[in-house]
């Protein structure tokens, strides 16, 4: 058993008394393990993916993204729901989401190989459905380790590290794909062989436990029903956190995920100015979030609050998402940089903390974090969908309001919840 709790016999679940300090190490293998799935995953979808669709399909790209991300973002709902649920049923000598993470980290790395090989949008959109089914194999389990083995009073400080791990993923993978706009084959090679040892390098920190005794639940209707499906019973303030979150993640992947052709199409820069702006971007929003991450999960543990962090985090992403919209020039997508980036590194900090203490069941920990993280994964896939719909009907200089209003929206039903201070 861990030296980080005092019980020797693991089941599932850390109390209080059980744990008289952080799971440190827990925290490292989360920060890594998720910026080694997330970093490629956002590398690639805000950056080489579309630098591939434009190549395929030049005349139609923004219609063909909206495309990609509507059948992405209908596979990862039915994978976040699939994959935890088998996560909180295996029982192992590796533990429940060891084999999950390691099994998805491969292949996943293998089909974005895959994805490169693409020549045409048919092609492009069935490899990158399959391989967000993967991906989705990793996600689930991973998040739910923050459940199984974090004390609720330290589960501030250890989604902290979480955030660390998922803001310089989020913003040093588009760094890194930035890098590779003028030889996207290298880049998505670089990105698989990321992705391939993500699994394994959390499993190896983490050391989880073996499941293999713990109860094993009867195959019938009653199992299937609570293992398979959205929460039922006890679940108002879990579906407040769901489209609270759903709403936030939007409005920042509106911007980020259209940055490329916001910077050549509305602020017209050429590839190399794009090049030069999306790393500047990236680095203004990666080194303020990984600021308010650090700082914003042990002040909640401190001040014991979930709910204001994450209003205020709202806001300031509704703050840098309207900036845009007063002037097409870059420096105002670097504002935006700082200032969202401020926000989303405050979110990321405490938002897992609080999607953990709303969850009705704590059997169904991977499960119903999985359709909760369903809201990042759709959050990350509508908000370009649309911003394409805005582009398309309005114009580029929409999507920024529309952004800074989801933002809000977010923060409004996230003030709903009861449950949690």
């Amino acid at each position: 058993m861990s030296s980080e709790t005092v019980s020797s016999a693991w089941c599932g679940t850390i109390a209080n008394d059980q744990q008289p300090r952080p799971p440190y190490r827990v925290g490292v293998a989360l920060a890594l393990g998720t910026f080694l799935w997330l970093g490629p995953y956002l590398g690639v979808n805000a950056v080489l993916l579309p630098a591939r669709v434009a190549e395929i399909s030049p005349d139609s790209k923004a219609t063909v993204i909206a495309l990609l991300s509507t059948s992405a973002m209908i596979v990862a709902t039915i994978a976040n729901i699939i994959f935890g649920a088998l996560s909180d049923l295996t029982r192992s000598r590796f533990g429940r989401r060891t084999p999950w993470i390691i099994a998805g980290s491969i292949a996943s790395a293998a089909m974005l190989l895959v994805v490169n090989t693409a020549t045409s949008v048919g092609l492009l959109v069935i490899y990158w459905c399959i391989y967000q089914l993967f991906l989705n194999a990793i996600v689930a389990p991973l998040i739910a380790v923050i459940a199984d083995r974090t004390a609720p009073r330290h589960r501030g400080v250890i989604t902290s590290m979480y955030a660390l791990g998922y803001s310089i993923g989020l913003y040093g993978g588009q760094t890194i794909g930035a890098q590779f706009l003028d030889k996207v084959g290298a880049g998505f090679v670089m990105m698989a062989v990321l992705t391939l040892i993500a699994g394994p390098v959390a499993a190896i920190l983490m050391r989880e436990e073996s499941s293999a005794h713990m109860p094993k639940k009867k195959f019938d209707g009653t199992m299937l029903l609570e293992n398979f499906s959205f929460p039922r019973h006890g679940a108002r303030d879990y579906y407040h956190a769901l489209f609270g979150k759903f709403l936030i993640i939007s409005a920042n992947f509106a911007i980020s995920g259209y940055q490329l052709y916001i910077l050549t199409d509305y602020m017209s820069q050429d590839e190399s100015g794009a090049s030069h702006y999306i790393s500047v971007i990236s680095i203004c929003l990666m080194v303020t979030a990984l600021i308010a991450s650090a700082a914003a999960g042990p002040i909640s543990d401190k001040i014991e609050r979930r709910k204001l962090p994450v209003i205020v985090s709202s806001v300031l992403i509704a703050i840098g998402a309207l900036t845009p919209f007063f002037a097409n020039k870059p420096w105002t997508m670097i504002v935006y940089g700082v200032v969202a980036g401020l926000g989303m590194g405050m979110y990321n900090a405490v938002d897992q903390a609080l999607n953990i203490e709303v969850l009705p069941n704590p059997d169904t920990a991977a499960k119903d974090l999985g359709i909760l993280n369903l809201a990042n994964t759709g959050g990350q896939i509508l908000g370009p969908v649309l911003a394409a719909t805005f582009i398309s009907a309005i114009g580029y200089q929409a999507v920024f309001p529309m952004a800074a209003l989801f933002a809000v929206l977010g923060a409004v039903l996230v003030g709903l919840i009861r449950s949690v201070k």
